[in-house]
């Protein structure tokens, strides 16, 4: 994967979009200004496949604008936040990188928006409408904090302003809160919800080092830890041994031993008859 993405990054690099993140966000204030001051225009931006399909395709666009179904001060908060999160990840990552996991995420979830309007007409026979509900961005600002999370799993943030936790045990809280909503919602919103975090899905797998897990790997070091065992010293054999007195590390560990230079073979002596000795010649 990270080999595939080098490739593409020298050749594709220079198109990348610096600050990305700051147009995302841009774009949600604009379907905030747009949900307050004229909420019937945003009917028109969901993503419904009936509706592209039918020529309306500016929703493969709008819906990114759709802003989270929230109060505008956690809005603004949540703005500030995701701001800060994907400034971190384009600077750990890069700008293209950074590009491709978040178009990933769009394209991902355009793509899942599709294959369930396929699902449906091809179960019921008719087109289906209203989709738009099961995707929204939501799940793509969630994607963006769980890379984060892996990318810094002990960086330390307040909770609330108040409560400092790791980054780690907000995601697994997260992670929990995906688990429960997959078990809650319909087999039409898993779809949703797999698809817009795919692209974090593709991200974690391709950081993880599956070498070591490998049957070849674990083969190699079973072998390792097999010939270490084989070569560990028995019970009464030393490691040194003074050619003159006898003395062993076992008599003394604090004695030091060395091989005399001079001698012909190998010849060890203990400090106190390393210098005093005979050398010891074969002919």
């Amino acid at each position: 994967m990270n080999h595939l993405l080098n490739k593409l990054e020298r050749k594709l690099g220079r198109h990348a979009i610096p600050n990305l993140i700051l147009w995302l966000l841009a774009g949600y204030a604009i379907g905030f200004t747009l949900a307050y001051t004229a909420p019937e225009v945003l009917s028109l931006m969901t993503l419904e496949p009936y509706y592209i399909l039918r020529g309306q395709v500016w929703r493969l666009i709008t819906w990114v604008l759709m802003p989270p179904d929230t109060s505008l001060l956690f809005a603004v908060i949540m703005m500030l936040f995701y701001y800060q999160l994907g400034q971190s990840l384009e600077r750990t990552w890069g700008s293209f990188r950074f590009n491709v996991y978040i178009f990933g995420g769009i394209l991902f979830t355009v793509i899942g928006a599709f294959v369930l309007y396929g699902i449906f007409y091809a179960l019921n026979g008719i087109p289906v409408t209203g989709m738009g509900a099961f995707f929204t961005t939501n799940y793509i600002n969630m994607s963006i904090f769980l890379a984060f999370a892996v990318c810094y799993p002990n960086m330390q943030v307040y909770l609330y302003f108040i409560v400092p936790v790791k980054m780690k045990w907000l995601a697994v809280v997260y992670g929990g809160l995906i688990v429960f909503s997959l078990i809650q919602t319909n087999w039409a919103g898993a779809v949703a919800i797999i698809s817009s975090l795919l692209n974090f899905l593709v991200f974690y797998v391709s950081t993880r080092d599956f070498h070591r897990i490998s049957p070849k790997e674990i083969h190699r070091r079973q072998a390792f830890k097999s010939q270490m065992r084989q070569s560990a010293p028995r019970p009464g054999i030393t490691k040194h041994k003074c050619a003159i007195c006898g003395r062993t590390e076992k008599d003394d560990p604090a004695l030091e031993f060395r091989f005399c230079s001079k001698c012909e073979g190998n010849y060890e002596y203990c400090q106190d008859h390393l210098f005093s000795h005979q050398h010891v010649r074969k002919s």
